[in-house]
């Protein structure tokens, strides 16, 4: 059995990931890396092993890394600065023997500095090219966005306001749950006939859905009238900004909104649902979660 080593542990990713291993395979072969140990007690007790190192410290994870078959390498929140600590963590891994990297990269159209994302996109291309470079066995898990950024998008006071303010256009999104992801996530490190070697997947939801569409759903949840606006860019930017939202955040939020109305994310392909061997969440189930308690 391969020993199977996942980074950001403490997070929702790579704790759901961490949580669907335990149900398929035995706690002896699974390893979390986490920077702060006492964050991990809860897998600990379940016989999970803990290893402690840091994306920005090179030698911790070269010492993290030795005996581990495979790695799941969750990409690093440090949007400044993830770029460097994931080519960290890919030459840690050759280094320390590690036989197969699982990668959360993004799905996408437009891979060029045109992208409304690149100051996202970036650091995901440089961490794919530096794993194909590597000489590493890799499997590339391309991430459509997750229901789970739904709420935010439409913002924490949307039953107050009624309304999602996003310049995302008449664009579909072909969302996912970050929970399937992670049943994906373990399936593929369990598998040993090598079927993901050296392979790029594009994961997400079996269903493109507007912005527009997810409002008349939140309506039909909550009985409120929830109505979709799609600004412009500039008139976003500065209902935000009046609002007191940070410079980073408008930016993201704006980038994204782009490139949902450019239709970055509205391919559906089955092949979560083929990991899975279900239908993966729909966004209406994952909304009446949210909004139907």
């Amino acid at each position: 059995m391969s020993k199977i080593l996942i980074t950001g542990a403490t997070g929702h990713l790579g704790k759901a990931v961490t949580e669907f291993l335990l149900q398929k395979t035995d706690a002896a072969g699974i390893s979390v890396l986490v920077r702060n140990a006492a964050k991990a007690e809860d897998f600990k007790t379940k016989g999970v092993e803990v290893r402690v190192g840091d994306y920005n410290d090179p030698a911790s994870l070269r010492t993290a890394f030795q005996g581990i078959d495979k790695l799941y390498l969750v990409s690093s929140d440090d949007l400044e600065n993830r770029a460097q600590q994931q080519e960290n963590a890919v030459k840690a891994a050759q280094e320390a023997g590690v036989k197969h990297v699982v990668y959360t990269s993004f799905q996408r159209k437009n891979e060029s500095d045109t992208s409304p994302i690149a100051f996202l996109a970036s650091s995901h291309l440089h961490t794919e090219h530096v794993l194909k470079a590597s000489g590493l066995t890799y499997t590339l898990l391309q991430h459509a966005l997750y229901a789970d950024v739904i709420p935010m998008f439409a913002g924490e006071k949307l039953l107050e306001t009624k309304t999602i303010f996003l310049p995302a256009g008449e664009g579909k999104t072909t969302f996912a749950t970050r929970t399937d992801m992670a049943e994906a996530g373990a399936i593929v490190l369990l598998d040993e006939t090598g079927k993901f070697d050296n392979q790029s997947i594009e994961l997400a939801g079996s269903e493109a859905v507007s912005w527009e569409q997810i409002a008349g759903i939140i309506s039909q949840i909550t009985g409120e009238t929830v109505t979709y606006t799609s600004p412009s860019v500039a008139d976003f930017t500065a209902a935000l900004t009046q609002a007191g939202v940070p410079a980073l955040y408008i930016g993201m939020f704006a980038g994204f909104g782009q490139a949902i109305s450019q239709g970055e994310f509205e391919k559906a392909n089955g092949e979560l649902e083929s990991l899975l061997g279900r239908k993966p969440e729909t966004v209406e189930e994952y909304l009446r979660g949210v909004y139907g308690k």
